[in-house]
């Protein structure tokens, strides 16, 4: 299988996890959250988490600071901004006028 190497696409694949995404969700506040309390947000083991933590790190989601033996992590404003810019971009294009239809004559039930 051909490795991603689009940022954009990294940065979507990243969040296309509903583990993922209720991670994001969390850090969504602008809080610096501790790994140790996803867990409660997304009822899975520390394990599973862990690895959902390091794909938001390598396609960009996160950055992550080590404090003593806890790992803290943070939402990153340059990728909440990328995908705005990318929602708005697909926003235009299903924004346009759709293609008139031709409507179908209703039938009336026969009295």
């Amino acid at each position: 299988m051909k490795r991603l190497t689009d940022p954009d696409a990294l940065l979507l694949q990243g969040a296309a996890d509903p583990t993922r995404l209720a991670i994001l969700r969390q850090l969504s506040s602008g809080a610096t959250v501790c790994a140790c309390d996803f867990t409660a947000c997304c009822e899975v083991a520390q394990p599973t988490v862990s690895h959902h933590l390091k794909v938001l790190r390598e396609s960009g989601w996160v950055a992550s600071e080590r404090r003593a033996s806890n790992v803290y992590y943070t939402l990153r404003p340059a990728a909440v901004a990328r995908f705005q810019e990318l929602a708005g971009q697909l926003g235009s294009v299903l924004a346009l006028p759709l293609p008139a239809t031709r409507s179908l004559p209703v039938i009336q039930p026969l009295a």
